[in-house]
């Protein structure tokens, strides 16, 4: 009988790989779907959402050429939409000033939403992303919800909680390495929550001491991230007990001027290095 290690192995080195949007959010989506396949990856995430006013996000309505283009790009090029992003769950969210976002997703393959929760009132939070879930279920999707270490949902254990009180079977909890690891996480939660509970998990890396003040941490998350494996996280432990059926992606934003096809590469090479 094989030993945890063993199998454990086996599985992330046979990992499928996706990588987010956010990683080369200058490029539009359809020749992003390209560079994704030419670097290996076998899934993306796009950006079909202003993650914060005036954040740059795509387009891509029902029966639009570039919606078309997107759909003939993954087909063609043999790889899959994930998931879409980002949508804050704040104190006036209206689920349903979603549909044509979520319409577009779901007509272009995706299976998971991105979002995060932002509101002070935590039954109004669950209520409105018990919402969602529902909204989402309807055209074929679930809901991840992130944690961010300036959002109300700050830690790992509150976006598993609340992931919990909303009972709903397409609900799930987003474990990003940057977020997880600077607000308390550690590999062992993971393996601690209750099957099922992880859907998605996005690799990243960083250096340095964590940030303390909202903008520092804001700060970080946009452009203080290195490819899994080059920084100081324990990323390599979160490899290790990865949730069956978890999807695995990798968010890096470019720092420089280095081409977006190079700047793939070497995400998917580092991330391939971690999982043997």
């Amino acid at each position: 009988m094989e030993t945890r290690e063993e199998f454990m192995s086996a599985n992330t080195s046979a990992l499928s790989l996706g990588v987010a949007h956010f990683s080369a959010i200058d490029v539009e989506p359809a020749k992003f779907v390209s560079l994704a396949a030419a670097a290996g990856f076998s899934s993306v995430g796009l950006r079909l959402h202003p993650a914060f006013p005036g954040a740059p996000y795509y387009e891509l309505p029902t029966g639009s050429n570039a919606a078309r283009d997107v759909k003939a790009r993954l087909d063609g090029e043999g790889i899959s939409l994930y998931d879409i992003e980002f949508v804050v769950i704040g104190p006036d969210f209206d689920a349903a000033a979603l549909t044509s976002v979520l319409e577009a997703a779901s007509a272009l393959g995706a299976r998971r939403l991105s979002v995060c929760g932002d509101d002070p009132d935590r039954e109004r939070l669950v209520a409105n992303f018990g919402a969602l879930c529902d909204f989402a279920a309807s055209f074929g999707m679930g809901v991840d919800l992130e944690n961010m270490g300036w959002r109300t949902v700050a830690s790992f254990d509150d976006s598993l909680s609340i992931v919990q009180d909303s009972e709903r079977g397409n609900a799930g909890v987003l474990v990003d390495a940057l977020h997880f690891f600077r607000n308390g996480g550690q590999a062992n939660d993971v393996s601690a929550a209750p099957q099922g509970m992880i859907r998605s998990i996005q690799l990243c890396d960083a250096r340095g001491p964590a940030p303390i003040t909202a903008d520092q941490k804001v700060s970080e998350a946009r452009t203080g991230r290195f490819a899994p494996g080059l920084g100081e996280l324990p990323v390599a432990s979160l490899m290790r007990v990865l949730p069956t059926g978890a999807a695995v992606s990798v968010e890096v934003p470019i720092h420089s001027s280095q081409p977006p096809e190079r700047h793939l590469r070497h995400l998917h090479d580092a991330a391939r290095a971690l999982t043997g």
